[in-house]
C-alpha cells in the first residue's frame, strides 16, 4: 500500500487560494484512485474530490464545484488539490487518501490515508 504525505495547507483571507499536494511514496501510485477529504471541528469526514488512476474520471462535492481543481502527476506520485475562491466555510483538516477501483466518495472505501494538513480560511 501506498504511503501518503499532505502539505500546503495555511491560513489564507477569504476569497484567496491555496494549493494541496499529496505525495505518495512506497507502493505503486499510478494503480490508485485519489481522494481528498476534509474535516471541520465536530463534524465528519466528507469527500471533496476524487481522480481516477489515469486522470480520466473526476468528481467534486457539489460545495466545492467550480472553485476546486484536482490534478495529478503520476510520474511524480503526487495529487493536487487546487482551491480558489476560498471561504471560511472551507476551513479544515484535509486528508488524502488512495483506493483500488473507482472514486467512491465514502471514507470506508480507501484504504490509506495521510496524516492531513490544516486550512484556515479567515473572513
Amino acid at each position: 500500500q501506498v504511503q501518503l504525505q499532505e502539505s500546503g495547507g495555511g491560513l489564507v483571507q477569504a476569497g484567496g487560494s491555496l494549493r494541496l499536494s499529496c505525495a505518495g511514496s512506497g507502493g505503486s501510485f499510478r494503480d490508485y484512485t485519489m481522494g481528498w477529504f476534509r474535516q471541520a471541528p465536530g463534524k465528519e469526514r466528507e469527500f471533496v474530490a476524487g481522480i481516477s488512476w489515469e486522470g480520466g474520471s473526476i468528481s467534486y462535492a457539489d460545495s466545492v464545484k467550480g472553485r476546486f481543481t484536482i490534478s495529478r502527476t503520476n510520474a511524480a506520485h503526487t495529487v493536487y488539490l487546487q482551491m480558489d475562491s476560498l471561504k471560511p466555510e472551507d476551513t479544515a483538516v484535509y486528508y488524502c487518501a488512495s483506493r483500488s477501483g473507482p472514486i467512491q466518495t465514502v471514507t470506508i472505501a480507501y484504504i490509506s490515508w495521510g496524516q492531513g494538513t490544516q486550512v484556515t480560511v479567515s473572513a
